[in-house]
């Protein structure tokens, strides 16, 4: 992706997320010389991969295949093994109309879906064989508000803004924006988007970048090069 394409992005969602109410955290307008300069009292934030994080998932093709994403806070696995303290996080992300993030599961992570405003979030579901591999034959269970919800594969279900859907670990899923672009929010155990996103098909979760000019704000994806 083009730097000066993830720049117009993220002026567009922010002005989308205050839209619907919310306010990203102060980090989040830092300039890199800023980032930088603060990078001793921010490791929590570093180490965490929290911030932007804008992905076309190596396709090119963001306004088809893609996401914004922006990682509010994250806990420590460390934590979640030993089974006490910080054992959560939080993002937001916007699903814009059509735009499919690829089909998807998670070994560790169990995370609450919600339609934070906008139109149609939907989300396509399938379940998992005794591994927790894909199976297109297989539906499952998820809960919906709270309410339990029995899928068929490939069972496509809407949530307008306020429902939401629990999913676990080998419930695969895919969503898209219907009828318009969605702010989605999503609480969840601790977050590892390195390791624990596993798609169905061969995809990178990260965007290649190609600096035609300099960042606005900072993507997770840059912590690497600049705070190495």
């Amino acid at each position: 992706m083009k730097r000066s394409r993830i720049n117009e992005i993220m002026a567009e969602a922010e002005h989308m997320i205050r839209h619907y109410g919310f306010v990203l955290p102060p980090f989040a307008q830092w300039t890199p010389d800023e980032f930088k300069a603060r990078k001793d009292a921010a490791r929590n934030v570093i180490d965490a991969r929290c911030g932007w994080d804008i992905t076309d998932f190596g396709k090119g093709e963001y306004d088809a295949i893609g996401l914004f994403l922006f990682t509010l806070r994250n806990g420590r696995l460390s934590d979640l093994q030993r089974g006490g303290g910080m054992c959560y996080a939080e993002k937001l992300l916007i699903s814009k109309q059509d735009q499919l993030t690829p089909m998807h599961t998670h070994v560790i992570k169990a995370e609450d879906i919600i339609n934070r405003g906008g139109k149609t979030l939907v989300v396509e579901l399938y379940g998992s064989d005794d591994r927790g591999h894909w199976a297109g034959d297989k539906g499952g269970t998820v809960f919906c508000d709270g309410i339990r919800r029995d899928y068929a594969p490939g069972e496509k279900l809407r949530l307008a803004p306020g429902e939401s859907v629990t999913l676990m670990p080998g419930d695969w899923h895919a969503f898209w924006g219907e009828g318009g672009d969605v702010l989605v929010g999503e609480v969840s155990t601790v977050n590892d988007d390195e390791t624990d996103n596993i798609f169905r098909d061969p995809i990178g979760r990260f965007a290649a970048i190609d600096e035609d000019e300099a960042p606005t704000h900072l993507l997770v994806s840059d912590y690497r090069t600049w705070f190495a």
